[in-house]
């Protein structure tokens, strides 16, 4: 029996992995600058803890209702658009043939192979065939906002949750430089990681990250100074 052909693609992880990556680095950049910012300004171990936590959640559910109504509203212009398209299936239809061959011909295909392409496609499925060709939706990427809300919601309280455990365990003397340097590490760490399972270069996408995460949280921890000193 031949072995099996089906190939894997990145964009198969498009959907998951971008509310995933997005959830994380915000949970760690956030939580940790808000944890420098206020240790800056010269608050108690026992507040930092306190607004980490309040970050952790509030960020949490920001994010996943950031998500939901970000894809819910992707998924709402999809489903307008095929019925759009389904009422110019009913109302032209032999326009629509010419329609989707016109595409196939655009790509390439012999005229009267694309006249075939589309007879054949839009006998199995007009509307199917529309959507993917001419709009460029899919099933395998269509929206998801549950999926997209969930993900975003808890991968953003375990990015969270890493700084926050380094602010609970450090002496409040070596606190700022132990949360910062941890909190760089696990940033380029994820930045790494989303780089290889999109496919894209590890250390680019490593660098990328740290940098940024660096340059807020350096922002963000000298506001606090500054607000510190001046209160």
């Amino acid at each position: 029996m031949p072995a099996s052909n089906k190939e894997h693609h990145h964009t198969d992880r498009i959907g998951w992995l971008r509310a995933a990556v997005l959830g994380a680095n915000d949970g760690i950049l956030s939580t940790s600058s808000l944890v420098l910012g206020v240790a800056a300004a010269q608050a108690t171990h026992r507040n930092l803890l306190i607004a980490g936590m309040a970050g952790l959640v509030a960020g949490a559910m920001s994010m996943a209702a950031g998500e939901y109504v970000s894809v819910h509203s992707q998924a709402d212009t999809e489903h307008a658009d095929l019925n759009i398209e389904r009422a110019e299936l009913r109302r032209d239809n032999k326009g629509e043939h010419k329609e989707l061959a016109a595409i196939y011909i655009a790509r390439g295909l012999d005229p009267a192979l694309a006249k075939q392409v589309a007879q054949q496609l839009m006998a199995h499925d007009a509307l199917g065939a529309h959507a993917n060709d001419e709009l460029g939706i899919t099933k395998r990427l269509r929206p998801r906002p549950i999926q997209a809300a969930l993900s975003s919601a808890g991968s953003f309280a375990f990015g969270a949750l890493m700084p926050l455990l380094v602010t609970a365990i450090a002496p409040v003397g070596g606190l700022i430089p132990l949360v910062s340097v941890s909190s760089l590490a696990l940033l380029g760490l994820l930045g790494g990681l989303a780089a290889r399972v999109g496919g894209a270069g590890v250390m680019v996408g490593a660098i990328r990250v740290t940098f940024w995460g660096g340059l807020a949280m350096a922002i963000t921890a000298g506001i606090g100074w500054l607000f510190g000193a001046v209160v």
